[in-house]
């Protein structure tokens, strides 16, 4: 794999993206639910929550993979060369199409911030 600084970064902004889709969206939370609970306890009037890792052995390492976004950041990151290097088409769409979509995330937090302020 030939990786130049364009593909660099388009494999960062895809990795962010699929990492956050992983850990933090609620679209993905089907595929938490049986390893993790999450609890929402209000503290001082705003909820805030908390993330319970259920089960033992395989179910509580897998849910401690699934509730941090440095551990599945790695496997994510894996996956997507991966699928650029085993399946160069559909894996350059999907970095591509990842990318794009993290990217906007960035700058839509940053516009977000910008007009909160």
């Amino acid at each position: 794999m030939h990786l130049t600084w364009y593909s660099l970064v388009l494999l960062i902004l895809a990795s962010f993206r699929l990492t956050r889709l992983v850990v933090h969206d609620k679209i993905t939370a089907f595929i938490r639910r049986p390893f993790i609970e999450e609890i929402i306890i209000e503290e001082k009037g705003v909820p805030v929550t908390y993330l319970k890792i259920k089960g033992k052995g395989l179910r509580k390492f897998i849910g401690e993979l699934l509730s941090c976004t440095w551990c599945s950041g790695i496997w994510c990151t894996v996956f997507l060369i991966g699928s650029v290097v085993y399946f160069p088409t559909i894996g350059e769409f999907l970095v591509l199409l990842l990318a794009i979509a993290g990217g906007a995330g960035v700058i839509e937090t940053i516009v977000s911030k910008l007009i909160d302020s």
